[in-house]
Order: structure tokens, then C-alpha cells, then sequence
């Protein structure tokens, strides 16, 4: 845990407020805490300025949540920040906030945090403290402020617009069983579809020209000094192309924001330049504007060119959740995990994604048997008048390469079935790869029953018969299920 935070991969909630979906949602601390009890380490809140002009607010802006105020936000991260894990809490602000306000923030900040609040004494930073050197510390990262401008984008939503958005979008992920899609098919994907939906466009999630906000500092020297001294991961896009964005200055290191699309579109061409950038520099990716439902992405598009900051919506559930959760059981479930060596290494050349890679080992997994249902579930749940019929489906989330779902045979009528089955995975990218299990009950007239599922990291895998726990669609451990598996790594 002693090197710079750019070497991890950091635990990431997106929007870390809002209970529900993006436009109509209640905003709450609730989420917030959640997150923060499940050890995500990366905590984004959205200030906007109150009805009277003299607080400050939280919610989704031009959209109809319904705010909560900054203040109980901040005394809940304080509470809360390290009841999962002892290292650091960084706060991901967006501001839309006059410079009293950023002023207020500042005071407020400072009065919550007191010591605990870590901020530099310069200016620049030329490289990130590690974990280890924050530990039990909260560290601010935004866009040093500018002059506020009054969102001129017609303001507020009006009711009817978010409905129809929301039925739009609620096909998406609405099903828990919409598979995570292959990055690859994601890169081609953004290559057709030009980045330049509107919510996009809208949002503000996207770090402005660096260049630009030193000019207005210079000419506006009252805009909240106290706030700006307070940020310790500065959030910024040189002017010029994504590409250019990517550029690497020896003196300071920075936050770059992209989204999920934006991310896709500049791999196609430039992974090494986005995974030279981040070994020293942070890359936040955040979902494209038009999950509203609260979806999310596939985050090994993130990983695998080192972003350390793949944000992900925390409320919803799905597969592409279950990935987060399991990635981040590793290292302790401490929110950081250490980046692989190859996307570090230099010398003899920057790791490349788009390079096929040798198969490095493989894992044999066999699962015997599961039992525990009938304690976790009422007896007519699966079916009516029978026992159920459970099937396993076992695979791995990684490389496009080592990406694959394999499944059982169904056992008919059993509460405790047994499939004595085997599979094996050839893994090009063990280090970053997740085994994933999930367990369904055939319904011949319905859609299958869901009957638990969990997603472990492949580098800590203990080999041997190992009892397996299942979790809920919603990440929750059942009490009693449990599969009884053999790992072995050839």
C-alpha cells in the first residue's frame, strides 16, 4: 500500500447520492453511507447553489432529484469513511457555485473534516501520496474553480420530459439479466455511434480546458483561494484533442474525466498513450449520460488501460455491479487494489490492450454440488408443486480473450443437487480476470428463477474443494447457500 494512489485501482461510485435513476430520483446521504459500508473509496457529489442562493445543495442538476444539503452529506462521509476500511476517502466534487458559495464550502469542509481533511501544501503536486501516507485522511479532487456561470441550458427539466426519457431508457438494463457486453464490441460501437448525445453534452462531468481556468484565475484572483488550496487531485484537460489530453507533464500530476464512450473511441487507436498516462496520472471514467436508469458498463475497458477510477452507478444491481463488487474483494476488500506490473512497466514497452497476449495459466474449476436453498427460501418459491430444477452457469469476466460463461446440466427436483461437472479457462490475463457463478432454476413456462450468484478475483483464488458463497442480484450474502467447488491453476 506504500506506493502512489495512481497505482491502484480505487473502488468508485458514480453520482454517489442518488437513490434511484438519474433524472427523477430522491438525493440522499442513505446511498452515500451504503457505499461507503461496502468500502468504495470514491464518493461523487454535484453542488449546486439552493432556491435562496445562500447554501448549498446536492442532486443531479436540470433534472427533477430532489436535493439533500451538502452539510449532512459531509458529516455522513465523515462518520461512515472508514468503518469498511482504514484508507483514504476521495471526494469527487462538481461545482456550480458562485465564489461565496465555494468560499462556504470551503469553511464547511474544514469544519466537518478538521484534521482528517489531507490537502497539499503546493499548489501542483508531482506525484500522488500512497494509501499507506493517507490512511484514515478525506482528499478533495475537482476542477480548480472558475468564475460561476449560470447553466444556460434552458433550465429545469420539466416533468413530462423525464418520463419520457425514462421509458426510453428503461429497456437497458431494466431485466437483471442483461449480460455485460464485450469491450471490443463497445470500441466498435463508439466508432459508429459519434460521441454527441445531448445528455452528454449536458452533463458537466467532463474536465474543462486547464489552460483556459489558469487564465481566468489570473484574471479573477477573488474566486475562492481557500477552496482551491483544499483540492488535492486537480481535475483538468489541457486544451486540444482527447489525444493531447493524454499528454503526460513531468511537474504536476493530474485527473482526467472521460466517459465509458469517449474511452472507448480514444482505445481504439491510443491505449498505450491512455495506459502511459495513467501510470502516473488519474483517469476517472464515468457512464454515458444516457443510463438513466442507473445501469452501468462493462469496467474492464477501464482496468485494462489502468483507469484507476471506473465509476460506477452503486444503487441499481446487475452483472456489470457484480463485477465491482467482486473485483474489489481482493486486497481485503479495502477499496484499493494494486495495479498488475505490466500496466506499469516501461521498459521494453508500454502494455498495448489491443495486443493478443499468450494463454499465462489456466484455471480448472469443478463444481460438485449446492446446497441451502431450503433454509434461505420459502418451499413454493422456485415452483409450486416440485423441488427445483437449479443449473450453475461458471465462467470468467475479463480480456475480451479470456471472457466466456459456461453452464451445467440442470438437475431436476433436487433442494441439494449435484453436477460433478468441470471446466476449463486458458487466461491471457489472469491478473485482472474475475471468476464468475451464478445459479438458476429451469422454468420451462417462465423465465428461469434466479437462485444466487458471486464473482471472485481469479489472483486470489485459494486452490483446493473450497466452499462458495452465494450472493442476492442485489450483492446481499444469503445465509445458507453455498456451492462446494475444486479450484486448481495448471
Amino acid at each position: 500500500m506504500s506506493q502512489p494512489l495512481s497505482h491502484y485501482f480505487i473502488y468508485t461510485g458514480h453520482n454517489s447520492y442518488l437513490t434511484g435513476n438519474q433524472l427523477s430520483s430522491d438525493c440522499s446521504d442513505a446511498p452515500i453511507i451504503k457505499a461507503l459500508q461496502r468500502g468504495v473509496r470514491v464518493i461523487e457529489l454535484d453542488m449546486w447553489p439552493n432556491s435562496t442562493k445562500d447554501d448549498i445543495n446536492i442532486l443531479h442538476g436540470r433534472t427533477l432529484t430532489t436535493p439533500v444539503s451538502l452539510i449532512k452529506c459531509l458529516r455522513s462521509i465523515k462518520e461512515y469513511a472508514f468503518v469498511a476500511s482504514p484508507y483514504p476517502v476521495i471526494i469527487t466534487l462538481e461545482d456550480h457555485l458562485p465564489s461565496d458559495l465555494l468560499e462556504k464550502v470551503a469553511r464547511m469542509v474544514l469544519e466537518v473534516f478538521g484534521n482528517i481533511l489531507y490537502y497539499p501544501d503546493t499548489d501542483h503536486l508531482k506525484e500522488f501520496p500512497s494509501p499507506e501516507e493517507l490512511k484514515g485522511r478525506i482528499l478533495l479532487s475537482t476542477k480548480p474553480p472558475k468564475e460561476y456561470l449560470e447553466a444556460k441550458a434552458g433550465g429545469p427539466m420539466k416533468e413530462g420530459d423525464a418520463e419520457l426519457h425514462l421509458s426510453k431508457g428503461a429497456g437497458d438494463d431494466a431485466a437483471w439479466g442483461k449480460e455485460v457486453p464485450d469491450f471490443q464490441t463497445e470500441i466498435q460501437s463508439a466508432k459508429k455511434q459519434h460521441d454527441d448525445d445531448a445528455s452528454e453534452h449536458q452533463r458537466d462531468d467532463d474536465d474543462d480546458d486547464e489552460e483556459e481556468e489558469e487564465e481566468e484565475q489570473k484574471m479573477q484572483p477573488h474566486i475562492a483561494p481557500q477552496y482551491k488550496h483544499l483540492i488535492t487531485i486537480r481535475a483538468g484537460k489541457p486544451k486540444g484533442s482527447l489525444v493531447d489530453a493524454l499528454k503526460s507533464d513531468p511537474d504536476k500530476v493530474r485527473r482526467l474525466s472521460l466517459s465509458e464512450q469517449q474511452l472507448a473511441k480514444v482505445a481504439e487507436d491510443h491505449g498505450t498513450d491512455i495506459v502511459r498516462f495513467t501510470q502516473r496520472n488519474m483517469l476517472r471514467i464515468y457512464p454515458k449520460g444516457t443510463r438513466v436508469t442507473s445501469s452501468n458498463y462493462n469496467p474492464f475497458l477501464g482496468w485494462v488501460h489502468g483507469a484507476q477510477m471506473v465509476a460506477f452507478n452503486m444503487q441499481g444491481y446487475g452483472r456489470a455491479l457484480w463485477l465491482m463488487h467482486g473485483f474489489y474483494k481482493a486486497n481485503g476488500g479495502c477499496g484499493y487494489v494494486k495495479k498488475p506490473d505490466f500496466l506499469m512497466q516501461t521498459e521494453p514497452e508500454v502494455f498495448d490492450p489491443r495486443k493478443s497476449q499468450p494463454v499465462k495459466k489456466t484455471l480448472k474449476v469443478k463444481v460438485y454440488m449446492g446446497d441451502g436453498w431450503r433454509m434461505d427460501f420459502k418451499q413454493t418459491y422456485f415452483d409450486q408443486c416440485s423441488p427445483p430444477d437449479f443449473y450453475t452457469r461458471v465462467g470468467i469476466a475479463g480480456v475480451p480473450a479470456d471472457s466466456v460463461m459456461n453452464r451445467t446440466k440442470t438437475i431436476e427436483d433436487n433442494w441439494a443437487p449435484v453436477w460433478e461437472e468441470e471446466f476449463s479457462f486458458p487466461l491471457t490475463v489472469p491478473e485482472i480476470a474475475l471468476l464468475r457463478v451464478e445459479v438458476h432454476e429451469y422454468d420451462m413456462s417462465e423465465k428461469d428463477d434466479f437462485g444466487g450468484q458471486t464473482v471472485l478475483p481469479v489472483s486470489e483464488l485459494r486452490p483446493g474443494i473450497r466452499a462458495v458463497a452465494l450472493f442476492t442480484r442485489k450483492g446481499n450474502k444469503l445465509n445458507n447457500v453455498k456451492l462446494l467447488m475444486r479450484f486448481e491453476f495448471v
